[in-house]
């Protein structure tokens, strides 16, 4: 399985390290926008099935991924390093 180290961005990788460690719970839509900029950063466009209509869970982080297709992972990579750099301001 591919991680944030393995895209060779270090302030990519020190990013996903550092959501990790925030002091106060990011908001679901928060979180489902970290998701979905974290997957697109490593994996590039989503091309999994979409989940069924039962996994509620499952079919919100889907379709936040398919959201981002287009994007480039480099650009990914970049929003998701911001994202954590506002998140971290709020704390």
């Amino acid at each position: 399985m591919a991680d944030a180290a393995s895209t060779g961005n270090t302030a990519f990788a020190k990013a996903a390290d550092e959501v990790k460690t925030l002091a106060t719970k990011p908001s679901n839509t928060e979180l489902l926008e970290l998701y979905a900029l974290f997957k697109q950063g490593i994996f590039g466009d989503n091309t999994s099935e979409k989940p069924g209509m039962f996994d509620i869970q499952g079919k919100a982080k889907w379709e936040a991924w398919n959201g981002k297709k287009g994007l480039s992972k480099e650009k990914a990579q970049a929003e998701y390093i911001a994202l954590v750099e506002s998140l971290k301001a709020k704390n």
